[in-house]
C-alpha cells in the first residue's frame, strides 16, 4: 500500500510539473482577489466536508442510523 501511494503521489507531481512546463502556465497571473477566493473556497469546502463526515460518525455511534421499528396494525 505504501508503494502504491508513493507511486501515485509521484505520478501526480510529475503530471503537474509536465503540465506547467508544456503549457507555460504562469501561476502569478492570478490576482490577489483570485487567490483569496481560491483559498476561501478550499477552506470552506474542507470544513463542510469535515463537518458532514463528523455528523455521519456521530449519528452512527449514537445509534441514529439503526432501523426504526414502527408499530402498525396489520389491518
Amino acid at each position: 500500500m505504501k508503494v502504491f501511494l508513493l507511486t501515485l503521489s509521484l505520478g501526480v507531481l510529475l503530471a503537474i510539473v509536465l503540465f506547467g512546463t508544456l503549457t507555460r502556465w504562469d501561476p502569478s497571473a492570478m490576482s490577489v482577489h483570485g487567490w483569496i477566493a481560491l483559498t476561501l473556497g478550499t477552506v470552506l469546502s474542507l470544513a463542510v466536508g469535515g463537518g458532514l463526515m463528523a455528523l455521519v460518525f456521530y449519528s452512527a455511534r449514537k445509534g441514529y442510523d439503526d432501523r426504526i421499528e414502527i408499530d402498525r396494525d396489520e389491518n
